[in-house]
């Protein structure tokens, strides 16, 4: 069977040299090893670019980023105090009845930001005194429009404002503007501005109302420009009520804040505190707080610029000093009396033995 299997194979007859007459004969170049290629230079210097290129997208990236996450800070920093800036107009619309005025403020305060404190308190307080019904008196006819009132009127306004009494030259406007609009328009406007722009300044530096004087202020603006010392005065209590909401939440911010309010308003109070005061309890806080997490360098800044401001109590002076050492400990002093001076050994002496003379040679007989 083994036999008739290997009879089915096909013969090939050899030549000479070794190989079947079908196959080509063995070029020379078949007997050499075969060569093989390496990878290209330029595919290493693309990958090489590319690396380079994926790197730099990252580092842009990682910049965009930090951008982008700076300038959402910076837009919830100015949309707090703005409404911040809302919700003390909505107090002062409350007080004055402007009830309408109220909702609409605190409406959009909890649209920008529902969990606002108080907003949702004001805006249920607004609705329910909004609906109470108020006795109004009925009108009476007049044959002819008395228009001797707004004379008299003006009178009184002029009479109360050479008293300093703003808020009730302020209600004597009122009723020139309610009997005759158009009774001397120029002047009733001038003293309207003068009016707002002295009573919120009162408000503001007298009483501690911060946000009726701002109000006030704001409503002087629409009949004009406001001078330096009323718009400064105005962005203090701005800068006030803003470091005030960071008070107990984060002293640092409270300390920057009210920093501003000190340099030009340190006797700015809110009838609690005034700005100075708030500035070192501030301060004395942030320093505690850097403290106790060690950061004591900057500690030890705030401490000291707080020291400038007001005497320490006992547990921050503690403090203040720790810091101090941890941030700038002390040298080691050398005494001078343990130092060894170095002793030079004496120069040998010399020998002290003449040396011998030379025999002299005897002359000759």
């Amino acid at each position: 069977m083994s036999e008739e299997i290997e009879n089915t194979q096909p013969h090939i007859p050899a030549t000479e040299n070794g190989t079947s007459q079908d196959m080509p004969p063995l070029k020379e170049d078949d007997t050499q090893p075969i060569k093989v290629k390496k990878p290209s230079r330029w595919k290493s210097t693309l990958l090489g670019i590319l690396g380079f290129l994926l790197l730099i997208g990252l580092g842009t990236f990682g910049g965009y980023t930090s951008g982008v996450s700076a300038r959402k800070n910076a837009e919830e920093s100015i949309l707090a105090q703005r409404l911040s800036e809302q919700f003390s107009f909505a107090l002062v619309d409350i007080q004055f009845g402007r009830y309408e005025n109220a909702r609409q403020r605190l409406e959009y305060i909890i649209s920008k930001d529902s969990s606002f404190p108080g907003a949702q308190e004001k805006l249920t307080e607004v609705l329910v005194l909004s609906t109470v019904p108020t006795a109004t008196a009925a009108p009476t006819a007049t044959s002819t429009p008395d228009f001797s009132g707004a004379e008299s009127a003006f009178a009184r306004a002029q009479e109360l404002m050479r008293a300093q009494d703003w808020a009730g030259a302020l209600s004597a406007l009122d009723s020139i503007r309610k009997l005759d609009p158009s009774y001397k328009t120029a002047q009733v406007d001038g003293m309207y501005y003068f009016a707002l722009r002295n009573h919120g300044y009162n408000l503001i530096t007298q009483q501690g109302n911060l946000e009726g004087g701002i109000y006030y202020l704001t409503l002087a603006e629409r009949f004009g420009p406001l001078d330096n010392s009323a718009n400064g005065l105005r962005e203090g209590a701005r800068a006030y009520i803003t470091g005030a909401s960071f008070w107990d939440l984060d002293w640092e911010q409270a300390a920057n804040y009210f920093s501003q309010v000190a340099i030009g308003w340190p006797s700015l109070y809110d009838g609690t505190m005034t700005a100075g005061q708030r500035y070192y309890t501030a301060l004395v806080n942030w320093g505690n707080e850097l403290y106790t997490k060690q950061e004591y360098c900057g500690a030890y800044d705030v401490f000291q610029t707080a020291s400038s401001i007001g005497q320490l109590d006992n547990e921050t002076a503690y403090n203040f000093s720790q810091a101090q050492n941890q941030c700038y400990p002390a040298t080691p002093t050398v005494d001078p009396n343990t130092l060894i001076t170095p002793t030079t050994e004496a120069p040998t002496e010399a020998p002290t033995e003449a040396p011998t003379e030379a025999p002299t040679a005897e002359p000759s007989p």
